[in-house]
């Protein structure tokens, strides 16, 4: 039986549940994979990409990849899970990390002024008054109040280290009031590039590579495209008119932070491995490179929330999200799929798109070797056609005792008809919302309508302190929710019942 999100504060709140249905038997991924594959083919013939690969990672490995199309129109050699593509803006993900792995080591703060790190930005004109000062933590969720630039920001990549320190000291036209709005800037993102440089002692790439890429076993994967074996380089096109034409194969600079990194399938899909395994919260050790809790808080989007519709052919249909940028993310709450971690990444060039599924322990990317073209939709309609073949399962959440006893003893008062059975374990606040004559009021009511309740469906915790339920009675069902107040021992503070509507 699926629950679906939102289920157990719909009942809190007295409206209307989404209704719970039975799965069908699910089918593997073997068996969709030429779904997949169309949803691929078709993107890539429309805009036009001379290759590209696609990847799924289930169960902590690359479970599925394909390679299309060329490396490049010369030799016209096949794109492979090892060739090699720029991953643009999907680059902020590491640059993120990098930055929290530095605030783990007590080498900054994410409140600390990014100036106190970058000297050059002192001298920055702020547009008011009472603007705040730009921090670490404005640069990662791009509130810095800069304006977005992606045009111009992907073209900065090959400028030199000592022009961006001039660059800097010279000061920024802001768009707007730091801290007021979102919007995306790459140079925030080359800016913690300096940061990380700064407070680590060494180049950023530098850093990248020790701290994550090299323990990661990212061997494929760096900064230099100079170095990159022509074997495995996929190069980068631009689609004009109506024919394709190189771009130009930038070096490394100062603005690789944003956007500079080369990785292939089966590197990319190590780090993609090793986010998704920092959920849930557990107990196991925590081997790094960088701690679970640590990835996990990369997923906090800030308060700039906006609706959105989901990615691809479903997202008119499917109900929309609230989605945020957070640490290198768009995170997103979605129906269907849970908490969704995306990013996109264009470039002269190239064009990628990564969507994690946390959930589910699941991931999908695609690599493309021409300008701007991100396969974002296929990759989105990729996890819907997992998630409508029953691939998708929730990661268990225990049943803690303290949810199975108040449980149990709801059961109890259930057939009791009255609030006995939960004596000694009803919060200050229960009797207060409703008097024990109205619970037996209401549980004469609702056997009314449904009659005893023998058995249930197994019990849906929705965390420690709470969960939901369905009984299977006699004239129908009831659907529930029980919620635990904060107290030692823990004691019920809300119970709720529903009369399932056929």
């Amino acid at each position: 039986m699926r629950w679906k999100s939102g289920f157990v504060f719909a009942l809190m709140l007295g409206v209307a549940a989404p209704a719970l249905a039975q799965d069908a038997k699910p089918q593997t991924l073997e068996q969709i994979t030429p779904e997949i594959d169309a949803l691929f083919a078709k993107y890539q013939a429309d805009a036009h990409i001379p290759g590209m690969v696609y990847g799924v990672v289930r169960d902590g490995k690359l479970a599925y990849v394909k390679g299309t199309g060329v490396q490049n129109l010369v030799d016209k050699s096949a794109v492979t899970a090892d060739s090699r593509f720029r991953i643009a803006s999907m680059t902020k993900a590491f640059t993120a990390l990098a930055i929290l792995k530095l605030r783990d080591d007590d080498k900054l703060r994410l409140d600390d002024l990014a100036e106190d790190h970058v000297p050059e930005m002192k001298g920055w004109v702020y547009p008011t008054k009472d603007s705040p000062r730009i921090r670490i933590r404005d640069l990662l969720h791009h509130v810095g109040g800069l304006v977005t630039d992606d045009p111009w920001g992907d073209r900065q990549q090959i400028l030199p280290q000592a022009d961006f320190t001039r660059m800097i000291a010279a000061g920024v036209p802001f768009s707007r009031v730091p801290q007021s709005a979102h919007e995306y800037s790459n140079y925030g993102y080359a800016l913690l590039g300096r940061v990380i440089a700064n407070a680590s002692g060494m180049a950023y790439t530098d850093y990248i590579q020790r701290t994550i890429l090299t323990p990661l076993g990212m061997t494929s994967s760096g900064f230099d495209v100079t170095k990159t074996p022509k074997a495995v380089y996929a190069r980068g096109y631009r689609w004009e008119n109506d024919a394709w034409s190189p771009e130009p194969e930038m070096v490394d600079g100062a603005f690789n932070a944003m956007g500079g990194m080369q990785v292939s399938a089966n590197d990319y899909a190590k780090w993609v491995a090793f986010l998704l395994a920092a959920w849930p919260a557990r107990d196991d050790a925590d081997t790094g490179p960088v701690k679970r809790a640590t990835v996990r808080e990369m997923a906090q989007g800030l308060n700039f929330v906006t609706v959105a519709n989901r990615i691809g052919a479903s997202g008119a249909m499917a109900c929309k999200q609230a989605a945020a940028y957070a640490m290198g993310w768009r995170v997103a709450q979605d129906c269907d799929l849970g908490l969704t971690l995306a990013h996109g990444g264009g470039y002269p060039g190239y064009g990628s798109h990564v969507m994690l599924m946390p959930d589910h322990g699941v991931g999908v990317f695609a690599l493309s070797n021409r300008t701007y073209a991100g396969p974002s939709a296929p990759a989105w309609d990729s996890a819907v056609a997992m998630d409508k073949a029953g691939l998708l399962t929730g990661r268990a959440v225990p049943i803690s005792p303290a949810v199975a006893d108040a449980y149990a003893a709801a059961r109890a008062a259930y057939v009791a008809g009255n609030l006995a059975p939960l004596d000694g374990k009803l919060a200050m606040n229960f009797l207060l919302d409703r008097s024990a004559a109205n619970w037996a009021a209401e549980f004469a009511r609702l056997k009314a309508a449904v009659g005893d309740c023998p058995t249930a469906e197994p019990l849906n915790p929705t965390g420690a302190m709470s969960a939901t339920f369905r009984l299977n009675c006699s004239k129908g069902q009831l659907d529930g929710a029980l919620l635990l107040a904060p107290t030692t021992p823990a004691t019920v503070q809300a119970l709720r019942f529903r009369v399932v509507t056929p």
